[in-house]
This record gives C-alpha cells, sequence and structure tokens, in this order.
C-alpha cells in the first residue's frame, strides 16, 4: 500500500511549482516511508510516496511507458492486483516488455493494452492514476468497493488529487473550509458516495473511473451490484463459496514482506487465519502464521453483554490460537492508552476527521503499531457480515420495518453524535432529515428481480446498503488507521467474484439453518474448533471500563477551562454543564458517550486544520 498525489493544471507551468510537488508529498509519509518519486511535466505533475511489498528492488513510481521512442503514459499507483502474474503472462503473449517483477509494471501495461478497460480485468484493491501524455488526459481508477482511498478537487483549469484530503489540503490554492453539507457527512453515519466533509472536495466512488482533460471532468461507473437469478442448489453453493474464498486467500498470502492475520475470536477472522494457516501448510511454507488481537484491560473480567455483544473475545482468540498453532500476540489496550493526546491526535490525523466511536479508532491504532513492528501486511475478516448477513439487522425485524439505514436504529434515536452541539446548529444541521434523503437515494440503485418476495427484496436492500454504504466506514478504518503506521490491510471477503455470487444467493439459502452466516459456516467448517464455528456475532468492542467515560468527562471540563477552544462557539454550554455535573453520560437527556467523545475529538480536529467554518 502506498500514496499518491498530483496536479493537472492546463493553464500552469508546473515545472516552476516543485515545493509545492514537496509539500503534498510530505503529507503521505506513513503511507509510503521506503521511497519516493515526482514526475513533472508543465501541466502534469505526479507525486508517489511507496511502501514496497511485492518486488522490493522493482516497482519505483512514477512509472513511464514509451509508444516507440515518445513518452506515451505515466503512472501512479497504489495496491495490490492479485492476478497480475496471470496478466503478465498474457501481456507479454501480445508483446509487452517487462523489466520487473511488480504489479505495478503489470498496471501500466494493461493501460497501454486496453486503455481505461484494464481495470475490468483488474482482480485487486487499488487507486491508480494515469496521465495519457498522447492525449494530454488525466485518468483517475478506483477499485470496485472503495478498499483504497483516493480524492480530486476539480480546479479551473484542471484537478488536484491525492491518496487522502491532506494531501490535496497542502496545496497553497486549496482553503480548507467546512460548510453545513460536510458537516452533516461527519455526523450524519449516512455517507453520500462521492462526498467528503471538506468543501469542494471530492472522493472518486468505488468502482468508478473519473478522466480529467482540456475540455473538462467526466465520470463513468465500471462495475456495481447487479441481480441475477441463483440456479445453484445448496450443496454446490456451500462448495463454490469455500472455493471462491480460498482462492481468495491463496492469492492475497502472496507477500515479500512478514504477513500475518488478524483474529477477533469471531467467525470471519477465523476462517481467513485458518484458510491462511491451511494453504501455507500445503504450499509447504515452514513458517508458522502470525496473528494478532486487541484486547481492553480488563474487559473479560468485567464484561457485560448488550443488544451487539454477547461474548467478550478473548477466550475464542486463545481457542483458535491453540486449534491453528499461530504465533500469536494480544495487545492489550487500558483506558490510559486509549485518552492519550498523541494516540488521538494521530486518530484524526490518520482520518482527516473526527470520528464516532474514538476508543475502536484509538485501540485499533495501537493494535497497529504494535503489529507493525513485525508484520507489514495483514489479512483481515472485514465485509463478511455485510455479504452474508452477519449482523442483528438482517435478523430483527424491528430493523426490518424500518425506514432508515438499518445501523442507525442501534442508537433507539438518541442523539449519537450531536448531543452537545448547539440547539440553533443542530436544527440548521437536520441530520435526521439528512439521513432519510440519503436513504431514499440508496434504494433508488438497490437492483431486484421481478420474482422477488417481499423479503428477498428487503434483505438484497439490507445487502446493498451494507456493502455501498456501511462498509463504506469499516473499509475506511482499516484503511486510514492502518496506513498510519505503514501496515497494509487485505480484505478476502471484498474479492468481487465472492460478493456478486454471494450476493445473489436467496436469503433462504444464505440462512438456511436459521442462523446467521449460515453459508459462511458451511463453508468453513471443517476449519474451526466447534465454540468458534457457533458463537454468535460481536462487534469490534468498545471498552466497558467505566474510567473511559469518567475520563472523557475529564478532558471535556478542562476542554471548558479554556475560553480559546475552537468547539466553544459550537457547544450548547448548558447541556455541557449537565453532563459535568455528575452525571456520567448524560444519558437522560439524550447524551451518549460519542456525542462526549466528539466534542473532544471536533475541538483537536479544528485546532489541527483550522477550517474556515461555512455554518
Amino acid at each position: 500500500m502506498c500514496g499518491i498525489a498530483g496536479v493537472v493544471a492546463f493553464q500552469k507551468d508546473l515545472t516552476r511549482e516543485t515545493a509545492v510537488m514537496r509539500a503534498m508529498s510530505a503529507t503521505l509519509l506513513q503511507r509510503g516511508p521506503d521511497s519516493e518519486g515526482t514526475w513533472v511535466s508543465p501541466h502534469a505533475a505526479l507525486l508517489f510516496r511507496r511502501l514496497a511489498v511485492i518486488d522490493l528492488a522493482g516497482g519505483s513510481q512514477p512509472m513511464l511507458a514509451n509508444e516507440g521512442d515518445q513518452l506515451a503514459a505515466v503512472l501512479d499507483y497504489t495496491g495490490e492486483i492479485f492476478n497480475f502474474q496471470e496478466l503478465r503472462e498474457e501481456l507479454s503473449s501480445l508483446g509487452h516488455p517487462f523489466r520487473t517483477r511488480s504489479d505495478t509494471e503489470v498496471v501500466l501495461r494493461a493501460y497501454m493494452q486496453w486503455g481505461v478497460a484494464c481495470v475490468e480485468r483488474l482482480l485487486g484493491m487499488f487507486a491508480f492514476a494515469v496521465w495519457d501524455v498522447r492525449r494530454e488526459e488525466l485518468v483517475l481508477i478506483r477499485d470496485r468497493f472503495g478498499i483504497y482511498p483516493l480524492y480530486y478537487l476539480p480546479t479551473p483549469d484542471g484537478v488536484i488529487f491525492g491518496s487522502e484530503p491532506k494531501s490535496i489540503l497542502a496545496h497553497p490554492d486549496v482553503e480548507t473550509r467546512l460548510d453545513l453539507e460536510g458537516m452533516r457527512e461527519m455526523l450524519a453515519f449516512a455517507p453520500t458516495p462521492g462526498a467528503s466533509v471538506f468543501k469542494g472536495l471530492r472522493e472518486v466512488r468505488p468502482g468508478h473511473i473519473i478522466r480529467v482533460g482540456r475540455a473538462g471532468l467526466t465520470e463513468r461507473c465500471y462495475w456495481k451490484l447487479e441481480a441475477r437469478e441463483h440456479r445453484d442448489d445448496l450443496e454446490t453453493t456451500i462448495r463454490t463459496v469455500r472455493s471462491l474464498l480460498e482462492d481468495a486467500v491463496t492469492r492475497q498470502i502472496v507477500s515479500d514482506v512478514p504477513l500475518c492475520a488478524l483474529l477477533s475470536g469471531g467467525l470471519d477472522s477465523s476462517a481467513i487465519a485458518a484458510l491462511a494457516a491451511d494453504i501455507m501448510r500445503r504450499q509447504g511454507r515452514r513458517e508458522r502464521l502470525r496473528t494478532f488481537s486487541v484486547e481492553y484491560a480488563g474487559q473479560t473480567e468485567r464484561f457485560r453483554p448488550d443488544e451487539m455483544h454477547g461474548t467478550p473475545d478473548a477466550p475464542f482468540v486463545a481457542e483458535m490460537v491453540r486449534h491453528l498453532g499461530t504465533e500469536h500476540t494480544e495487545v492489550v489496550v487500558s483506558t490510559e492508552d486509549l485518552v492519550a493526546p498523541d494516540a488521538r491526535t494521530a486518530v484524526i490525523r490518520a482520518l482527516d476527521q473526527p470520528a464516532a466511536g474514538g476508543d475502536m479508532y484509538t485501540s485499533l491504532y495501537q493494535l497497529s503499531g504494535a503489529i507493525r513492528k513485525h508484520s507489514t501486511v495483514a489479512l483481515t475478516g472485514d465485509a463478511s457480515d455485510e455479504l452474508f448477513g452477519g449482523y442483528l439487522w438482517f435478523h430483527n425485524d424491528w430493523y426490518l420495518q424500518a425506514r432508515t439505514f438499518p445501523w442507525l436504529l442501534a442508537s433507539h434515536q438518541l442523539e449519537m453524535m450531536t448531543g452537545l452541539l448547539d440547539r440553533d446548529l443542530v436544527r440548521r444541521l437536520d441530520v435526521p432529515g439528512y439521513q432519510a434523503a440519503r436513504y431514499r437515494e440508496a434504494l433508488t440503485e438497490v437492483p431486484h428481480l421481478s420474482g422477488d418476495s417481499p423479503e428477498e427484496r428487503r434483505i438484497r436492500e439490507f445487502t446493498y446498503l451494507s456493502m455501498t454504504r456501511y462498509l463504506r466506514f469499516i473499509l475506511d478504518r482499516k484503511d486510514r488507521i492502518s496506513m498510519a503506521v505503514a501496515l497494509e490491510g487485505r480484505v478476502p471477503f471484498s474479492d468481487h467474484r465472492l460478493v456478486e455470487y454471494v450476493f445473489n444467493v436467496p436469503w433462504a439459502m444464505r440462512r438456511f439453518d436459521g442462523r446467521e452466516k449460515s453459508l459462511l459456516r458451511a463453508a468453513v467448517k471443517d476449519l474451526l474448533p466447534e465454540s468458534v464455528l457457533q458463537r454468535v456475532k460481536s462487534p469490534f468492542p468498545t471498552t466497558q471500563d467505566p474510567s473511559y467515560r469518567r475520563a472523557l468527562r475529564d478532558g471535556l471540563a478542562r476542554l471548558m477551562e479554556d475560553p480559546s477552544a475552537p468547539i466553544r462557539p459550537l457547544l450548547d454550554l448548558e447541556r455541557v454543564n449537565a453532563v459535568l455535573k455528575g452525571k456520567a453520560s448524560g444519558i437522560d437527556i439524550g447524551i451518549t458517550r460519542p456525542s462526549i467523545d466528539l466534542a473532544l475529538q471536533l475541538n483537536t480536529w479544528l485546532e489541527i486544520y483550522r477550517p474556515r467554518l461555512d455554518l
């Protein structure tokens, strides 16, 4: 995983702006600490930061391709193409020369052979930019699920782009601005495809291509989920899921640097780790698979089940480690770790915005840092719950009958993020109205078959919403937090061949034994101990240590003692005082722990980014 950025300006001479390019590149250091590169021409500049994973000696970028003796294209690429070896053989047979073993060169030669249509042949996770010298055109392409981030800002004479907003904001012509629309994106937990929290700054949508030339900017979708009739019986379906998943893991354990797997003790991460360990043994590898887990200090001892978390993770992690014989490390995170200013600030810088659930993000940051001391690549179980129907909202009528994004109902109508904000600002934001509008828009995208039953239609809607909206939070969290310490995360469950197949498996077959993720359980039942195989879904844990809530409240008190705190004008001071006068959570006035966490994070974010507020 690497970092890319660049500028296209048809009315400037970019060769005179090398200092600007250096400033943009510097913001992506953590995404690519191994090396950097810059290619600059009068109207296009491409910047690159490398995290070397495949072909450590080769693969330097930006990478150039000639047509005859003339420069034809320049590539800025980040990602992993898991079928690059097959594509390399095909391209070689078509006469393309190769100087490296890297997948980067395969992407470049594929573009030279097939143009933008090359993306339809790529199996993997990627984001890349091609400056086509022949056409004076920039092409921005992002993978089907947006595993790799890519942002852009249209300008009067071109575009500025980068892997993260910070690289674009480093350009001196870009003003950092937050308006009501951006704040809604920050708070609503209902993402608008292509939007960001910064005014004017856009995200390349997953499965889309952006082209920028002298005539302007165009956008095209090259991939989306489609409804197809499923003809396989249950036995064939189970066998096909296992085959597709096994092939995905086989391809994704290829690495020239140390690789590991994350373990939560749940079905998803355990299945990936078990497959990886089994495949490595069959391939004759001598090394044991490394695994990592995260645990809050004292969590198992004080654990209390709630609506989302029925069991603690640690006992199931231990069972999997014994079962697989992995080389395991448990990273224990204390409340002191969770509220450490350096860690919380690092998370905000990584995300370029505040986030709900500060303890989850900070613990993941601590975990990623510990992993990076030993491994550069980590396999995860992300995307399984969205695809196979693991979340509670797939199985509870209260969720199924609601007319909004199902994950919003977990708040039980409390103000999850806005509880401490100024009441007039909250009214102007109208977050519920924004969520409702995004929900209606999302539903118009869902593909259906004419013969779908009402239940099948609803489950297809939930699967689509989960895969195209909720998964955005999961993948962004994985990418931005892990890349803050230069750790590459891989997600075998997001293999688009597997997703296309399972998306169209009837719901009755996906839960054929009446349980969540029945299909996945059946596909991997020979790999897992019974306790893990039968464990009910438990999401990424949040700390149950009461000292964390007290620490947040103490932080809020210190913030209120600072009259220059930038968040103060945005807060409802009466509500803040109600929390500080002894109410541990303020739950009786609709103020949740995430609301308190958000106020603290938002203050830090305002201090770091100093946006112009158009509220």
